[in-house]
Protein backbone atom coordinates (compact mmCIF):
# COMPACT_ATOMS: atom_id res chain seq x y z
CA UNK A 1 0.00 0.00 0.00
CA UNK A 2 1.25 3.59 -1.09
CA UNK A 3 1.13 6.27 1.16
CA UNK A 4 1.06 10.09 0.39
CA UNK A 5 3.79 10.65 3.06
CA UNK A 6 4.73 8.12 5.65
CA UNK A 7 2.76 7.22 8.37
CA UNK A 8 3.04 7.86 11.68
CA UNK A 9 4.74 4.85 13.93
CA UNK A 10 2.79 3.23 16.53
CA UNK A 11 2.15 4.08 19.60
CA UNK A 12 3.49 1.48 22.44
CA UNK A 13 3.81 1.28 26.18
CA UNK A 14 6.93 -1.40 27.49
CA UNK A 15 5.17 -4.22 29.51
CA UNK A 16 6.99 -5.36 32.68
CA UNK A 17 9.43 -8.11 32.20
CA UNK A 18 8.53 -8.95 28.27
CA UNK A 19 10.12 -7.59 24.85
CA UNK A 20 6.63 -7.31 23.57
CA UNK A 21 5.40 -3.56 24.00
CA UNK A 22 1.52 -2.70 23.78
CA UNK A 23 0.05 -0.83 20.97
CA UNK A 24 -1.96 1.63 22.18
CA UNK A 25 -5.26 2.03 20.35
CA UNK A 26 -7.38 4.52 22.22
CA UNK A 27 -7.07 6.45 25.27
CA UNK A 28 -10.22 6.67 27.63
CA UNK A 29 -10.85 8.77 30.83
CA UNK A 30 -13.10 8.84 33.63
CA UNK A 31 -14.15 12.52 35.27
CA UNK A 32 -15.04 13.11 38.41
CA UNK A 33 -14.49 9.27 39.76
CA UNK A 34 -13.32 10.08 43.26
CA UNK A 35 -15.78 12.14 46.12
CA UNK A 36 -13.25 14.26 47.45
CA UNK A 37 -12.11 15.12 43.90
CA UNK A 38 -15.39 15.98 42.49
CA UNK A 39 -15.97 18.33 45.60
CA UNK A 40 -13.09 20.24 45.13
CA UNK A 41 -14.51 21.07 41.57
CA UNK A 42 -17.30 21.76 42.64
CA UNK A 43 -19.93 18.79 41.84
CA UNK A 44 -20.89 16.09 44.81
CA UNK A 45 -22.62 12.86 45.09
CA UNK A 46 -22.40 9.51 42.65
CA UNK A 47 -23.28 11.12 39.14
CA UNK A 48 -23.44 8.52 36.46
CA UNK A 49 -20.29 8.12 34.98
CA UNK A 50 -18.83 10.24 32.53
CA UNK A 51 -15.92 9.46 29.90
CA UNK A 52 -13.65 11.70 27.64
CA UNK A 53 -10.75 10.63 25.41
CA UNK A 54 -7.27 11.59 24.60
CA UNK A 55 -5.67 11.00 21.32
CA UNK A 56 -3.04 7.69 21.21
CA UNK A 57 -0.06 10.45 20.65
CA UNK A 58 -0.75 12.45 23.92
CA UNK A 59 0.76 8.93 25.20
CA UNK A 60 4.39 9.52 26.90
CA UNK A 61 5.99 6.94 28.56
CA UNK A 62 7.98 7.32 31.64
CA UNK A 63 10.28 4.11 31.08
CA UNK A 64 11.36 2.78 34.81
CA UNK A 65 14.37 4.25 36.36
CA UNK A 66 14.15 7.12 33.61
CA UNK A 67 12.86 10.96 33.89
CA UNK A 68 10.50 11.75 31.02
CA UNK A 69 10.45 15.14 29.92
CA UNK A 70 7.11 16.62 28.89
CA UNK A 71 7.19 21.01 27.68
CA UNK A 72 4.84 23.52 29.50
CA UNK A 73 2.05 23.40 27.04
CA UNK A 74 1.31 26.27 24.99
CA UNK A 75 -2.38 28.31 25.69
CA UNK A 76 -1.69 27.93 29.64
CA UNK A 77 -1.43 29.26 32.68
CA UNK A 78 -2.52 26.55 34.99
CA UNK A 79 -1.42 23.04 34.17
CA UNK A 80 -2.66 20.78 36.44
CA UNK A 81 -1.04 17.32 37.82
CA UNK A 82 -3.61 13.98 37.88
CA UNK A 83 -1.97 11.00 39.13
CA UNK A 84 -4.30 8.13 37.96
CA UNK A 85 -4.38 4.30 38.06
CA UNK A 86 -4.06 3.02 34.01
CA UNK A 87 -6.11 -0.12 32.84
CA UNK A 88 -4.81 -1.86 29.50
CA UNK A 89 -7.02 -4.05 27.85
CA UNK A 90 -5.88 -7.20 26.15
CA UNK A 91 -9.36 -8.71 25.05
CA UNK A 92 -11.83 -6.05 23.39
CA UNK A 93 -15.63 -6.74 23.69
CA UNK A 94 -18.91 -4.87 24.25
CA UNK A 95 -21.40 -4.59 26.60
CA UNK A 96 -19.11 -6.58 29.00
CA UNK A 97 -20.33 -7.35 32.69
CA UNK A 98 -18.50 -6.06 35.53
CA UNK A 99 -18.38 -9.20 36.38
CA UNK A 100 -16.46 -10.37 33.61
CA UNK A 101 -14.45 -7.28 33.34
CA UNK A 102 -11.54 -8.95 34.66
CA UNK A 103 -10.90 -11.53 31.93
CA UNK A 104 -10.60 -7.86 29.80
CA UNK A 105 -7.74 -6.62 31.44
CA UNK A 106 -4.21 -7.10 30.62
CA UNK A 107 -2.56 -4.82 33.32
CA UNK A 108 -2.32 -1.91 35.06
CA UNK A 109 -0.03 1.12 34.67
CA UNK A 110 0.69 4.46 36.30
CA UNK A 111 -0.13 7.26 34.73
CA UNK A 112 -0.92 11.25 35.00
CA UNK A 113 -3.55 13.25 32.84
CA UNK A 114 -2.24 16.66 32.69
CA UNK A 115 -4.96 19.01 32.16
CA UNK A 116 -5.07 22.34 30.84
CA UNK A 117 -7.30 23.53 33.64
CA UNK A 118 -7.69 26.98 33.09
CA UNK A 119 -8.76 26.18 29.03
CA UNK A 120 -10.83 23.41 30.57
CA UNK A 121 -12.74 25.83 32.86
CA UNK A 122 -13.49 28.43 30.23
CA UNK A 123 -14.59 25.84 27.90
CA UNK A 124 -17.30 24.49 31.00
CA UNK A 125 -18.61 28.13 31.42
CA UNK A 126 -19.09 28.33 27.65
CA UNK A 127 -20.57 24.76 27.63
CA UNK A 128 -18.32 23.70 25.19
CA UNK A 129 -16.74 20.47 24.94
CA UNK A 130 -13.27 20.60 26.70
CA UNK A 131 -10.85 18.81 24.54
CA UNK A 132 -8.27 21.91 24.56
CA UNK A 133 -7.78 21.55 28.57
CA UNK A 134 -7.51 17.69 28.01
CA UNK A 135 -6.45 16.18 24.82
CA UNK A 136 -3.38 18.32 23.93
CA UNK A 137 0.10 17.10 22.94
CA UNK A 138 2.22 15.20 25.61
CA UNK A 139 -1.24 15.16 28.24
CA UNK A 140 -0.94 11.22 28.98
CA UNK A 141 2.35 10.52 30.69
CA UNK A 142 2.48 6.56 31.41
CA UNK A 143 4.88 4.06 33.29
CA UNK A 144 5.40 0.20 32.29
CA UNK A 145 2.15 -1.97 31.99
CA UNK A 146 2.20 -4.77 34.88
CA UNK A 147 0.40 -7.67 33.82
CA UNK A 148 -2.38 -8.55 36.19
CA UNK A 149 -1.70 -11.69 36.64
CA UNK A 150 2.01 -10.09 38.67
CA UNK A 151 -0.74 -7.99 40.87
CA UNK A 152 -2.02 -9.09 44.15
CA UNK A 153 -5.49 -6.78 44.93
CA UNK A 154 -5.06 -3.72 42.79
CA UNK A 155 -7.76 -2.20 44.61
CA UNK A 156 -5.92 -2.25 47.94
CA UNK A 157 -3.58 -0.31 46.21
CA UNK A 158 -2.62 3.43 47.44
CA UNK A 159 -2.12 5.77 44.66
CA UNK A 160 0.25 9.01 44.81
CA UNK A 161 1.69 12.09 43.26
CA UNK A 162 4.80 14.19 44.84
CA UNK A 163 5.95 17.58 43.64
CA UNK A 164 9.67 18.42 44.18
CA UNK A 165 9.41 15.77 46.46
CA UNK A 166 6.90 16.85 48.57
CA UNK A 167 2.88 15.20 48.88
CA UNK A 168 0.55 17.18 46.70
CA UNK A 169 -2.11 13.17 46.00
CA UNK A 170 -2.49 10.54 48.10
CA UNK A 171 -5.51 8.32 48.44
CA UNK A 172 -7.09 4.60 47.50
CA UNK A 173 -7.79 2.97 44.75
CA UNK A 174 -11.00 1.39 47.07
CA UNK A 175 -12.41 4.75 46.83
CA UNK A 176 -13.50 4.86 42.85
CA UNK A 177 -16.54 6.10 42.97
CA UNK A 178 -17.35 3.66 39.56
CA UNK A 179 -14.73 0.82 40.63
CA UNK A 180 -13.02 -1.24 37.65
CA UNK A 181 -15.06 -3.63 36.64
CA UNK A 182 -18.43 -0.62 36.88
CA UNK A 183 -16.12 1.33 34.61
CA UNK A 184 -15.49 -1.42 31.85
CA UNK A 185 -19.04 -2.19 32.54
CA UNK A 186 -20.41 1.63 30.95
CA UNK A 187 -17.17 1.82 28.50
CA UNK A 188 -18.22 -0.83 27.12
CA UNK A 189 -22.12 -0.07 26.26
CA UNK A 190 -21.04 2.93 24.61
CA UNK A 191 -17.91 2.05 22.46
CA UNK A 192 -16.40 -1.70 21.54
CA UNK A 193 -13.38 -1.87 23.50
CA UNK A 194 -10.16 -3.13 21.33
CA UNK A 195 -7.31 -4.86 22.63
CA UNK A 196 -4.67 -1.80 23.25
CA UNK A 197 -7.30 0.41 24.66
CA UNK A 198 -5.78 2.31 27.63
CA UNK A 199 -8.56 3.82 30.61
CA UNK A 200 -7.23 6.50 33.23
CA UNK A 201 -9.57 5.63 35.83
CA UNK A 202 -10.15 8.81 37.72
CA UNK A 203 -7.92 11.29 39.90
CA UNK A 204 -8.53 11.68 43.51
CA UNK A 205 -8.42 14.71 45.78
CA UNK A 206 -5.41 16.98 45.56
CA UNK A 207 -4.92 18.49 42.25
CA UNK A 208 -2.60 21.29 41.51
CA UNK A 209 -0.41 23.18 39.61
CA UNK A 210 2.90 22.64 38.24
CA UNK A 211 5.31 24.76 36.68
CA UNK A 212 8.47 24.81 34.28
CA UNK A 213 11.27 22.97 36.28
CA UNK A 214 8.84 20.89 38.55
CA UNK A 215 9.65 17.44 38.58
CA UNK A 216 6.54 15.16 39.39
CA UNK A 217 6.75 11.61 40.31
CA UNK A 218 3.68 9.43 40.71
CA UNK A 219 2.95 5.72 41.88
CA UNK A 220 0.36 3.07 42.70
CA UNK A 221 1.41 0.34 45.42
CA UNK A 222 2.00 -2.65 43.18
CA UNK A 223 3.18 -0.78 39.86
CA UNK A 224 6.25 1.15 38.54
CA UNK A 225 6.42 4.42 39.70
CA UNK A 226 7.05 7.49 37.04
CA UNK A 227 9.19 10.38 37.23
CA UNK A 228 8.13 13.15 34.98
CA UNK A 229 9.83 16.69 34.72
CA UNK A 230 8.13 19.74 32.85
CA UNK A 231 10.36 21.72 30.38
Amino acid sequence: MNYLFPPAPPVSVPVLGRAERFPVHRVYCVGRNYEDHAKEMGFTGREAPFFFLKPADAIVVADAGQAATIPYPTLTHNLHHEIELVVAIGTGGANIAAADAQKHIFGYAVGLDMTRRDLQGEMKKQGRPWCIGKAYDHSAPIGPITPADQVSDITQSTLWVQVNGSDRQRSQVSKLIWNIGEIIEHLSAAWTLQAGDLIYTGTPEGVGAVVSGDTMTAGVDGLTSITVRVA
